[in-house]
């Protein structure tokens, strides 16, 4: 499964996207005829190149040659739905423009479809935007994960004047994503590339494991005096085959004034919210309490039914929640032979090579129950049975 890390150490905006993907190995020919499915006209890629602080990069210029009136959401949206380009370019795209429309919207206080794109709806923000999702098809990117996105400082100017680094838009778009003050009076992220790395990237953090394969470097058109250069980093490769990386939310309350009976059916109702675990921990509250802290995981669709849940069926008054990153062993399911018929089991790989195979506990518990035996023998027999097919 071919991975991308989008090593966002100076920022991220459109056209140091494009610039990072087409350093990877799409061909500008090959984009620009893609885009003219949109279709898009009066315009043209210029691939230039750029050394900074020693470092080779792709410089993208995209020029029009003629006025063309920048477009509000529903005209973009009609454009993109018609458009002759793959299936996910167009998912990524839609979704995309939608994140922008509803930050602007939100912020100037219009309707979404009649929101109006000023330094995002001209042809240079159609480009970057459906342009970097065509370089990601074209690579054949199957995941991708990002840095921390590192944030400016200041102020800026735009079509309503000077406002303030990050810009509203922006930091609209990057809700729920971790960020970090990168020191720098600019800006460093733009609304079109914030919308590009959310919709793409499936966490942020640490470089998942993979074996490294190719890298690109997009330029940006600033060139600050001082500090790293104004430089985007993609580096793809293949997953490594042992280990998956993901994140997930853990959303954690501690309580101590509820009966284990509760505590119980919590936990059944919390999984079918949507939750992947759930634990009770043991801790020692305020005035001496005993109490217990629930921790739950769940993934991002299902935070706010876990967050409901907790609250409709426990006491807490307040939970608390953060995004974690997640390493998970390659594992499969697969179908084993035993003395007491074909069952289901987990394949799991190990970091060096080493398979495991695990029955799962719910099918141990039914033959348990059906045959009358201890769940530990079940498993001593399934397990005895498993050996002897490996030898």
């Amino acid at each position: 499964m071919k991975t991308a890390y989008f090593d966002i150490f100076s920022g991220i905006s459109g056209d140091m996207t494009l610039g990072a993907l087409v350093d990877l190995g799409v061909p500008v020919e090959w984009l620009k005829e893609k885009l003219h499915g949109l279709p898009l006209e009066g315009f043209d890629i210029r691939e230039g190149e750029s050394h900074l602080h020693g470092i080779r990069a792709v410089d993208i210029h995209v020029e029009q040659k003629e006025d063309v009136p920048a477009r509000d959401y529903h005209s973009i949206r009609h454009l993109l739905e018609e458009a002759d380009i793959p299936g996910r370019v167009k998912a990524w795209s839609l979704t995309a423009f939608e994140k922008i429309a509803r930050a602007e919207a939100r912020i100037h206080g219009s309707s979404l479809d009649h929101v109006h794109f000023h330094e995002v709806g001209g042809i240079d923000a159609l480009v970057d935007i459906v342009g970097s999702f065509l370089c990601v098809d074209y690579l054949e990117i199957s995941r991708v994960f990002a840095s921390v996105i590192p944030l400016g400082s200041g102020s800026a100017s735009c079509s309503h004047g000077r406002i303030p680094v990050p810009a509203p838009a922006t930091l609209a778009i990057l809700k729920g994503v971790p960020v970090r003050d990168a020191g720098r009076e600019m800006e460093m992220v733009t609304p079109t590339g914030a919308a590009i790395i959310t919709t793409l990237a499936a966490g942020f953090g640490a470089m998942p494991g993979m074996v490294v394969g190719d890298v690109g470097y997009g330029s940006g058109k600033r060139r600050p005096k001082e500090g790293l250069p104004n430089l985007l980093r993609v580096v793809t490769g293949e997953a490594d085959p042992a280990r998956s990386r993901d994140s997930v939310y853990v959303i954690e309350t501690s309580i101590d004034d509820m009966t284990p009976e509760i505590s119980g059916f919590l936990m059944e109702r919390l999984f079918e919210a949507g939750a992947l675990d759930v634990c009770h921990i043991p801790i020692q509250m305020k005035k001496n309490r005993p109490g217990t802290r629930l921790e739950v995981l769940a993934e991002e669709g299902a935070l706010g039914k876990v967050v409901d849940m907790i609250f409709r069926e426990s006491t807490t008054t307040g939970v608390r929640y953060h995004r974690a990153d997640r390493v998970k062993l390659g594992r499969r399911p697969v179908r084993v032979e035993t003395r007491f018929g074909t069952i289901g089991a987990k394949e799991i790989t190990d970091s060096g090579g080493e398979v495991r195979i695990v029955p799962e506990y719910e099918v141990c518990r039914r033959v348990a129950l059906e045959q009358n035996l201890p769940l530990r023998e079940v498993y001593i027999q399934v397990e005895l049975d498993m050996s002897q097919a490996r030898l």
